[in-house]
Parts: structure tokens; C-alpha cells; sequence
């Protein structure tokens, strides 16, 4: 077991620097580079993450050959080279793109995430100061939605075809297929002073007197402050897994182990909790990992976006189409080093709910 999870480990170094590799080489060549970007707040003109225009094959992907001139960066014309130069070193754009790869990846193993280009702030501390919304919002989603769809999963197998089970389902499909964020529209509208109610604050994950409060009083205004958020996610989040449960339950109910044990006398919630339970929850914890990730970092973007919560996700976002380099890059390498490790966290839990796997065994064959 030890070997196994030493080669995992192993395994995270060659996949970082593949996830890193190919999304420099996307980035960088993408139109509308930081350069042109600072060109562009200097004229009062602006330079959008969509702006289209012919590549010159410069892999800093700023430069480019315009066809109306000999200027490498666009809006250019007419500043002082010198000018150029100095912005250029100011991002670091004096360099080859390959000098710029490799200092970055010396920086990351010393976990130096550098300087935001345009928040006058460090990487590292930019994302602990919004760790928290996204956390808040991937955590108690996930643990909520596990905490509902685990039971509601089991129940509906055990009656699977009554009355309880289809109209479950019904409500299941039907909020499943109401996306996130027009829930969450909904809900501002009828409970955070849209047109009925104004029950729930529409801004931040608490309030500006936090600091002031007690104890108690700290705990209840985080949680008054997101609760929409939570709810959103989780009204369209509990769907699957909810199905995955029930048919991962369905499957083992009819096995012989199944049989043998109701036929020795065991009650049903001893069969049920103490022999289906253990196998069935093997492929919904598998599971785990993914939605982890899923609402960690990409599924809460529209919710900070319309609740006003400054998270990971929105700042991934935003520094993406302003091409904030640093940002950009230690994002993605702090995103994919946890979602990574989250994986083999996956796999240790498997065993604690089933002994018998034995993963050195599976490699072997």
C-alpha cells in the first residue's frame, strides 16, 4: 500500500508540469497580452480578453506583425520604443518565453506565486484573501448535498416503484434541470429584496460588523449570509449523486451475500447499514473528489458573481480576460495541486470504507 501511494505522489510532479506546460503555451499565445493591456489604460482606449487580431507566431503572445506598420504591440503607434521596453521589463516580457517558463516553474517548487500584474499584491496572498468565499461555498455544498442524497438514495432503493420514489424523482429531475444561477436569481428576487421579501443580505459572506460581534453572533451571520449561495448550488447538485446512490444500492440489494444474510436473521437495517452499505458507497466515493473540485473552483463562478462574493473562481476569472499572468498561473497550479491530492485522499478513503481493496494488488495485475 505504502509503494502505491509513493508512486501517486511521485505521479503529481510529472502532471503538474504537463498541466502548467500546456497552459502557458495557451495563455501566452492568446491575443491581448498584459503589455498591450497597460498600452491600453495609457491611451484611455480598451484592449478586451476578445479582442481579435493577427498573430505574429511571438510566443509572448503580445507581439504580433500588423500589416499598417511595423509597431509590435497594438495601439503602440506613435509611443516611445524606449517606453515599450520599459513596460515590457516591467512584466517581465524582455525575456524569451522559454526563459519566462523555466524561472516560473523555479519559483513554484519554492511555492513563490510572484506579483499580481495590475493588484499591486503578491499571488499567494491574493488567493488566501479569497480562499475563504470559495471554500465556504465548496464545503458545506458539498457536505450538504452528501449529507441529503447518501439517505434519500438509500430510501428510494429500499422502496424503489412506490409512490415515495416517484415523486421524489420527479422533484430530483426537475431541479436538476433549473441551472444554478437561475435559482439563485429566483431566490434574490423572493428573498433578498427583489419584489417580496428582504430576509437575506445580497453582498459578502458576512457583515462589516463581524469583527464587533460575539462568538455566536459571528457564527449565525456567516451562515445568514450564505445560506442563498449554499442553497443554490445544492438544489442543483444533489440530483446525481441522489440516482447514483439508489442504483449503486439496487445493484447490491439482489446479490447472493444479500440473501445469505437476511436468510441467518439479520434485521433489515443490519443487512442493509452492515453489509450493501460498504460495497454500494464504494462508487459514490469515488465520486467525492470530483464534485470536491467541481464546486470548489468552477461551479460557484455565476453565484460569486451574483451574490457579490469575491472567490477564487471570479478572481480566476477576471484575471484570465485581463491577463494577469501571475494570477493566472498560481491559480491553476495551487487548483491542480490540490485537486490532485484530493485524488489520493479518493483512494484512502475507499479503504476505510473497505478494507479488502488492496491497490499494490490491482497495479501488480
Amino acid at each position: 500500500m505504502l509503494a502505491y501511494f509513493f508512486r501517486r505522489l511521485m505521479l503529481i510532479f510529472p502532471t503538474l508540469l504537463g498541466i502548467l506546460t500546456i497552459n502557458f503555451i495557451i495563455i501566452q499565445l492568446a491575443p491581448g497580452g498584459p503589455v498591450e493591456q497597460m498600452i491600453a489604460k495609457i491611451r484611455g482606449t480598451d484592449v478586451g480578453a476578445t479582442s481579435r487580431f493577427s498573430s505574429g507566431g511571438d510566443f509572448g503572445g503580445s507581439k504580433f506583425s500588423s500589416s499598417m506598420g511595423d509597431e509590435k504591440y497594438r495601439g503602440a503607434r506613435g509611443l516611445d520604443p524606449e517606453f515599450i521596453k520599459e513596460i515590457e521589463k516591467m512584466y517581465g516580457f524582455d525575456k524569451p518565453a522559454h526563459e519566462r517558463y523555466v524561472l516560473m516553474l523555479k519559483n513554484y517548487v519554492r511555492f513563490d506565486l510572484g506579483d499580481s500584474y495590475f493588484r499591486d499584491i503578491g499571488v499567494f496572498e491574493l488567493i488566501k484573501e479569497k480562499l475563504p468565499v470559495s471554500v465556504s461555498l465548496g464545503l458545506w455544498t458539498t457536505l450538504i448535498i452528501y449529507l441529503i442524497s447518501i439517505p434519500l438514495g438509500i430510501r428510494k432503493a429500499v422502496q424503489d416503484g412506490s409512490r415515495f420514489d416517484v415523486w421524489t424523482s420527479t422533484v430530483i429531475i426537475v431541479a436538476y434541470a433549473i441551472p444554478s444561477f437561475l435559482i439563485a436569481i429566483m431566490l434574490i428576487v423572493f428573498f433578498a429584496g427583489g419584489s417580496f421579501w428582504d430576509i437575506f443580505p445580497l453582498r459578502g459572506i458576512v457583515s462589516d460588523t463581524w469583527h464587533e460581534m460575539g462568538l455566536i453572533d459571528k457564527v449565525l451571520d456567516y451562515f445568514w449570509h450564505m445560506a442563498l449561495p449554499i442553497f443554490s448550488l445544492v438544489i442543483s447538485g444533489f440530483a446525481s449523486l441522489t440516482l447514483l446512490s439508489k442504483n449503486s444500492f439496487l445493484e447490491e440489494i439482489n446479490k447472493q451475500y444479500v440473501l445469505t444474510a437476511r436468510s441467518k436473521g439479520l434485521s433489515e437495517r443490519r443487512v442493509l447499514y452492515g453489509h450493501i452499505f460498504r460495497n454500494a458507497m464504494l462508487i459514490v466515493i469515488a465520486g467525492l473528489p470530483a464534485a470536491f473540485i467541481h464546486i470548489f473552483f468552477t461551479g460557484s463562478l455565476l453565484i460569486e458573481v451574483i451574490f457579490s462574493l469575491d472567490g477564487l473562481g471570479l478572481l480566476s476569472f477576471e484575471s484570465a480576460l485581463n491577463r494577469d499572468y501571475p494570477v493566472v498561473f498560481g491559480s491553476l497550479y495551487i487548483f491542480t495541486l490540490v485537486g490532485l491530492v484530493t485524488h489520493i485522499l479518493g483512494d484512502l478513503t475507499y479503504m476505510l470504507v473497505d478494507p479488502r481493496i488492496d491497490f499494490d494488488k490491482r497495479v501488480a495485475v
